[in-house]
């Protein structure tokens, strides 16, 4: 199925490199302003984007960033979408509050402002800007918008933590409660907690292609850490972190590495308290009482 849709571009004034497109979900030519555009730093036009399928590789910085908006509007989940070599085709930017700029240019920039009644404040310098500047999700709460990134798929009924941080390409299918990180890559499925401090590996440190993921119903404690999926109704108890080699003592006395569970539902993780020996039993998963749905009705 072929995409188009029109974008409004922001690009360095001297070098011409783009630096964002933001693509209205109306697909309307919709302009807009900054003190960055106005002090000649950098230029602004209508682009149109045209993907023939998003089974192909982006072709451009144009065409990297109508798919991360695709992802961010749940239009795609994660993984449905190629953003291979994405990082290669983005350029490095400042966020700042008067536009978005190339590093180089914020003294310019600060200079060219200075007689505006306002502070020069850089959110952060990245490839990838943040989520709600560009998109903002039906049904979902963000406590803190710097920690989520544009391409982001955040599903109605999620709440994402004001320590809570969710990357590109990554996200959740269903109500979510978010306190943790899901790194690049990661999905996480309906009515499952990610606890205070929790981290779940990602694929972009190192090179990693392994997809990590999580079902349905599952409580990933505060402090704790992932490095297998697991299916449904599965709880991995809070500090412990389960990479994929870790040694799991079963029910029958047998040792297996967590790898060989990796995607199995009903599984209680924990670790013995005297012995230090990292356990997995079986669970309806009942043992946590579930989401609070108050907290995630969003309208």
């Amino acid at each position: 199925m072929t995409i188009k849709r029109i974008g409004h571009r922001y690009s360095d004034a001297k070098t011409g490199a783009t630096l964002d497109v933001w693509f209205p979900r109306s697909n309307k030519e919709i302009a807009r302003n900054c003190l960055a555009l106005q002090a000649g730093i950098i230029k602004a036009d209508f682009v149109t984007v045209e993907i023939d399928s998003v089974d192909s590789v982006p072709e451009s910085a144009e065409d990297a960033y109508l798919r991360l908006h695709l992802l961010s509007e749940c239009a795609y989940k994660p993984h449905e979408i190629n953003l291979d070599g994405v990082f290669g085709l983005l350029t490095n930017v400042a966020w700042t509050n008067a536009g978005p700029v190339l590093p180089p240019e914020v003294e310019s920039l600060r200079e060219a402002i200075a007689d505006q009644p306002i502070q020069l404040t850089i959110t952060s310098i990245d490839k990838f800007p943040r989520m709600v500047d560009y998109v903002v999700p039906e049904g979902v709460r963000i406590g803190d918008a710097d920690r989520v990134r544009l391409g982001a798929h955040l599903a109605p009924g999620t709440t994402i933590m004001h320590e809570g941080f969710v990357n590109f390409n990554a996200g959740t299918l269903g109500q979510s409660m978010v306190e943790g990180r899901i790194s690049a890559g990661v999905v996480v499925g309906d009515h499952t907690d990610i606890g205070g401090g929790a981290s779940i590996m990602g694929t972009l440190s190192g090179g990693g292609k392994q997809v990590i993921s999580m079902g349905q119903r599952n409580l990933l404690g505060a402090n704790a850490g992932l490095g297998i999926s697991l299916g449904d109704d599965c709880i991995v108890e809070s500090g412990l972190y389960l990479t994929a080699g870790t040694k799991v003592k079963m029910p029958d006395g047998s040792i297996v590495s967590a790898r060989d569970l990796s995607g199995q539902s009903k599984l209680l993780f924990r670790r013995h308290s005297q012995t230090g020996q990292v356990q997995a039993i079986m669970t309806d998963g009942t043992v946590w009482s579930g989401l609070n749905s108050v907290l995630h009705s969003n309208d």
